[in-house]
């Protein structure tokens, strides 16, 4: 199998979801290091590698007491990130650490693109709610979540 070259002119792409499952569905995508400039962004666990081009940030749930001050300070990590990397494209699957980043792209006219959690067949992700008002380009991976995104483009799950 003859592997693609990158190519300089191609655009740079950040991968980015928080820890756990959304985090998998978005490693699905990893065959776009063949062609693309890829980074990704994760929150920071026990669990996470070593790997080079993977930037790691708070993890954060929005039901702990300090939410409002990890969500600031996860939106300047992600600032510092973005600044230095420069995506061309954004693509994520969630969940709510994600959202800081999808502002900041939003904000220099970067190409958002958001696949809507695998697990999510009869209700929206809270994240996914707030990001399809904005996104460029909305994916479900059930065709039954088109009632609650008419304009997503269903295209079957990334497994």
């Amino acid at each position: 199998m003859e592997h693609k070259k990158k190519n300089p002119a191609n655009k740079k792409i950040c991968l980015i979801a928080s820890s756990g499952g959304h985090y998998e569905q978005l490693l699905m995508l990893k065959a776009l290091e063949e062609t693309f400039d890829v980074y990704y962004v994760t929150e920071k666990t026990d669990y996470n590698g070593n790997d080079q081009n993977t930037y790691y940030i708070k993890q954060i749930n929005r039901r702990e007491k300090l939410f409002v001050i990890n969500i600031v300070r996860i939106f300047f990590q992600s600032v510092k990130i973005f600044m230095k990397e420069k995506p061309d494209i954004i693509i994520s699957t969630g969940a709510l650490a994600v959202i800081p980043t999808f502002i900041l792209g939003k904000a220099f006219k970067k190409k958002l693109i958001f696949i809507e959690s695998f697990a999510k067949i009869n209700s929206q992700t809270l994240t996914g709610k707030f990001i399809y008002k904005f996104s460029d380009v909305f994916f479900v991976q059930w065709e039954e979540m088109k009632q609650f995104y008419p304009d997503a483009i269903f295209n079957g799950p990334v497994y």
